[in-house]
């Protein structure tokens, strides 16, 4: 499956550390400490009922994001049995056509061969099989297909994308990818200029336009280029409302804002998915269904709110006021004025320092050893776990079962990965449950190759896909954590658009099921153990003080051992100093989960920070 930015600013634990600050200094000579939203989000309420209100408008994007990448399995699915078609001998029952014209192999008959011979003398003879030593060529007149297994036609069978032509859905597959690229960059750069709301309209009508355009299209390059189009919606028709809701809840929430969502709607959506395509049993139909609900996001404006934080780094200061007010009255609760006053000034003190600010670039990344080596290590990790989960939910035509139920269970491990996610990673730590989960995914996958082709081998693929469900969410969390602030948004950015290099190469890793159903798993199965093993070469982030500059990215872990296994009970200290990492750490496990970084406000935290620390230094 399937897709943001961090605004992990620790307002709870500011306010701790503020209660024992030192007096000492004269009152009049005090500097006022700063407030951001998240200061004013306990006032006008953390999971109130308008922030529910959004979540619950989470699920029509949800189902968009699921339906933009997942339909193109099911408008180009080819049945198991085709073979050449003989215009000749059309009036004669199937079993006999084939016995006649086509060759017999070990599995069966030829799909991509015929015999050559004089038709109606065949007829005319009789004949009810063919002779061995007839001559053979390839298919010349187009191919028939078995629809009892994929009971309807697809423009994989109408185009007739086989034999040769078997490769043509691949290729789609990564342009598809290709322009998943170019939307990333496109509306995340609309995002921080225009709004998350034009980006999240905008993305949403190239997936509408396009995807109903990819219903009537009568050539593979009319298909490809609908296909590079749709791909500009993903994944950025979810995430820029994943973003919206994740920046308007408190940070005890945002872990279940996070993954819930995901882990009910996107699921749902998905599971319901193969069942639509079954029952409209038509692909161009398919395409509509699953592209017209996105008009939808036409009305977002009306109901959903601008991002507060988006317009505050825009200076809208008044704008961002207005929306916190709704905010208070719709969810009962009550904000003296004096709070709001506070605010305003803080944002505008900080927008001049930041105008005075140092700039970095994802260049910086690269220029220190240490933090170089980290930066490799977590694209290669994030690059194999893309692989390895885009290749599991494509791999499900090639398991010897039906692939609509095999699909449907596949997906719906999500549910149970998100929750036991959700229950573990701030006890069990980032590190090793990572390598845990990438590695007992290669091992499945591994295994599935050496038992029976059916319900042994598809039952570990599907526990394979359960592991790297967890891996997936794990995976740009772990680089939001380890990458610094001043930088954290171009680094998790890249990390996610290698990502996308990896998925375009997965649909190649699938063709290999031509040559042998095994090669896919091996591929996924190596893949997985490698990224998992990578992970270990990483430092661990729970309960630590995230790094804020790049020195403190080469720091960062320094003090840690190979073996070391975090244990949240261990760090149960109720000091001021673990109340705020624990803070720190709730608010950005939340907010990253496998998205884009897309906001300034991350450098506008670095900042703030730093100047406090120079302040408390005073």
């Amino acid at each position: 499956m399937a897709p943001q930015e961090t605004l992990s600013v620790e307002g709870v634990a500011k306010t701790v550390a503020q209660e024992h600050k030192s007096q000492t200094a004269p009152a009049n000579t005090e500097k006022k400490q700063p407030i951001d939203f998240d200061d004013v989000l306990p006032h006008l309420g953390e999971f109130g009922r308008y922030q529910k209100l959004l979540f619950l408008m989470m699920i029509p994007f949800a189902f968009f994001v699921a339906w933009v990448y997942f339909t193109q399995i099911f408008i180009t699915l080819v049945p198991e049995q085709h073979w050449c078609r003989v215009p000749e001998l059309q009036n004669l029952p199937i079993e006999l056509r084939k016995s006649l014209s086509i060759p017999k192999t070990k599995d069966g008959f030829s799909k991509c061969t015929m015999y050559v011979a004089d038709w109606k003398s065949v007829i005319a003879q009789g004949l009810k099989e063919a002779d061995p030593s007839w001559p053979t060529t390839s298919c010349s007149q187009g191919w028939e297909y078995d629809f009892s297994d994929i009971p309807y036609s697809t423009i994989a069978t109408e185009l007739d994308w086989v034999c040769e032509n078997d490769s043509l859905p691949t290729v789609a597959q990564s342009v598809f990818f290709c322009g998943a690229i170019l939307g990333g960059l496109l509306f995340g750069w609309m995002a921080d200029r225009f709004g998350r709301i034009p980006a999240l309209v905008g993305s949403n009508m190239a997936g509408l336009v396009a995807g109903i355009c990819t219903a009537f299209c009568s050539t593979f390059w009319q298909f490809l280029v609908c296909r590079f189009l749709v791909g500009l919606a993903f994944d950025n028709c979810f995430t820029m409302m994943y973003i919206l809701v994740l920046e308007y809840v408190g940070p005890k929430w945002r872990t279940f804002v996070a993954n819930m969502s995901i882990a009910i709607f996107f699921t749902a959506a998905a599971s319901i998915l193969p069942w639509i395509a079954y029952w409209l049993a038509d692909w161009g139909k398919l395409c509509i269904v699953t592209s017209a609900p996105l008009i939808l996001a036409l009305f977002a404006p009306i109901f959903i709110p601008e991002s507060a934080r988006w317009l505050v780094s825009q200076g809208k200061i008044d704008k961002a006021m207005r929306i916190m007010k709704k905010f208070e009255k719709f969810n009962g609760t009550h904000v003296d004025q004096k709070i709001y006053d506070d605010f305003s000034e803080s944002c505008e003190a900080l927008k001049k320092e930041e105008e005075a600010g140092k700039s970095y670039s994802v260049i910086d990344l690269f220029r220190s050893k240490r933090l170089c080596r980290i930066t490799i290590i977590l694209i290669f990790i994030w690059m194999a776990i893309s692989l390895v989960f885009d290749g599991h939910v494509r791999n499900v035509g090639s398991l010897g079962l039906d692939v609509f139920v095999t699909f449907t269970i596949a997906s719906a491990t999500e549910l149970p990965a998100d929750t036991l996610l959700t229950l573990t990673l701030d006890h069990w730590g980032r590190r090793w449950l990572a390598c845990g989960t990438m590695v007992v995914s290669g091992i499945f996958s591994l295994l599935a190759t050496l038992v029976p082709t059916g319900v042994p081998s598809a039952t570990l693929a599907i526990m394979g896909r359960f592991s790297v469900n967890i891996s997936y969410n794990i995976g740009l969390q772990y680089a939001a954590e380890l990458l610094p602030t001043v930088v954290r948004a171009q680094g998790v950015a890249l990390i996610h658009i290698m990502g996308y290099v990896a998925s375009i190469l997965s649909p190649f890793v699938i063709y290999l099921a031509n040559f042998n159903p095994s090669f896919p798993l091996l591929v996924l199965g190596v893949m997985g153990i490698i990224g998992g093993v990578l992970t270990l070469f990483l430092p661990e982030t729970m309960d630590q003080e995230l790094p804020q500059t790049l020195q403190d990215g080469e720091e960062f872990g320094k003090d840690q051992k190979f073996f070391d296994i975090p244990c949240r009970k261990r760090q149960n200290s109720k000091s001021e100093s673990n109340f705020k990492r624990s803070t720190t750490r709730v608010s950005v496990r939340a907010s990253v989960r496998g998205e884009q970084f897309r906001s300034s406000l991350i450098n506008r935290s670095s900042q703030r920070k730093n100047n406090n620390t120079v302040v408390d230094n005073a």
